[in-house]
């Protein structure tokens, strides 16, 4: 699918995304998902510049993380050292993901066009109520003759919604309908498909979370788990419940009626396939965070910490929006697990109230999936203001 909205030249549809890959796999994650979208989707040329290679090839292993330029799914992908060459040219619209503000020596080149370059900061995304007035603000350059927009993604439509592939829901619901899909993605992983009345489970979460206390809470749930962790820094804390004195990928260990599985760090369209074929996701940060609510599966969210605990703020306002429509017994239970989660208080009775209320949750799930997919995503709302200010 490709377009050229309003009868622009393709040759002015030229995009910079810029991403500072911080110590996550956020904003990488969320940049280049963006940028393949734009490419494929809305026809415009893209280059990505990442000053970490090493962690975005662990999102696209067939990146090659020693070249300073090279194509990969249609975006050109440049390593972005501290100096650019001065050979460089600013492209039409420059995005600067979460404040990376792009290099001065690009910055000076931008104001010297006659038609100045449409600037936006991409910012994070938050379900408060103060992002709606924030939303595509303009801020003029101190010293040069520039204006940036702020757009922040969201979950209304007085601001950037949420990233989603065109054709995402409908590959959802076709791989769920597939019984062997899932099976597949299993064989794929190393491991052979777990037992049907197994409850499934995706662990996805920052280095300090409480991961022995939220598999004790899952082995003593009283009815068959597997959890699914995907390699990474939670594996330390995994194998010390566990009694191991390390878990690599491939690993299968049971502990009672807990199966615990370490999964290959997968690429972006495996991680989707891992959240499809779970019967509850506990995600991180941004980009898992918004591709677990598209994957309409009941999920926990691990968010960012903030000093003086501002994210938390930004939990309750999310889980406000999310549980609206949803029982109040089911509403607060998801909503207290995810509080426990986030400060690090016992898991069991949460969990357990999760657990009686699962099928109320996965039916909420995919009622508010649809109620997502309702307007335009993210990458159209950046096409269209993009454009419009081009004109």
């Amino acid at each position: 699918m490709s377009s050229t909205p309003h009868g622009l030249a393709a040759s002015l549809l030229r995009w910079d995304i810029f991403c500072a890959v911080i110590d996550n796999y956020g904003d990488i994650g969320v940049c280049w998902r963006l940028a393949r979208q734009l490419v494929a989707e809305h026809g415009v040329a893209v280059r990505l510049w990442v000053d970490d290679l090493s962690r975005f090839v662990q999102l696209c292993p067939q990146a090659d993380p020693a070249a300073d330029t090279q194509a990969v799914g249609g975006v050109e992908v440049r390593c972005w050292h501290a100096t650019l060459d001065a050979g460089v040219e600013p492209a039409e619209v420059v995005i600067e993901a979460f404040a990376c503000e792009p290099p001065a020596s690009y910055l000076v080149k931008m104001a010297g066009r006659v038609r100045k370059p449409v600037w936006i900061n991409l910012e994070y995304l938050s379900a408060e109520a103060w992002v709606e007035d924030c939303h595509l603000m303009a801020s003029p350059h101190p010293r040069l003759p520039l204006v940036k927009h702020f757009f922040f993604p969201g979950f209304t439509a007085r601001t950037g919604g949420l990233l989603r592939e065109h054709d995402l829901l409908a590959r959802r619901d076709a791989f769920v309908a597939d019984g062997r899909a899932s099976d597949a993605f299993w064989h794929a992983t190393g491991f052979v498909p777990p037992p049907a009345d197994v409850l499934r489970v995706s662990l996805f979460a920052y280095r300090h979370a409480d991961v022995r206390g939220l598999l004790q809470a899952f082995a003593g749930c009283g009815r068959p788990m597997l959890c699914a962790i995907p390699d990474g820094p939670l594996l330390d804390e995994a194998a010390v419940f566990l009694g191991r004195d390390a878990l690599r990928p491939g690993d299968e260990v049971v502990a009672g009626s807990l199966i615990v599985r370490v999964l290959p760090f997968v690429a972006q369209p495996d991680y989707d396939a891992l959240l499809w074929c779970c019967d509850l996701n506990f995600v991180r940060g941004e980009d898992s965070f918004v591709r677990a609510q598209w994957a309409a599966r009941p999920l926990v969210w691990h968010i960012y910490p903030q000093a003086e605990d501002v994210h938390l703020g930004k939990l309750d306002a999310f889980m406000a929006r999310y549980v609206e429509g949803l029982a109040v017994d089911a509403g607060t239970a998801i909503a207290r697990l995810a509080h426990a989660w986030n400060a690090g208080d016992a898991l069991d009775a949460p969990l357990a109230a999760v657990l009686a209320c699962l099928p109320a949750l996965q039916a909420h799930a995919c009622s508010w999936a649809a109620r997502l997919a309702a307007p335009p995503g993210l990458a159209a709302r950046l096409a269209e203001f993009a454009l419009d200010r081009l004109q």
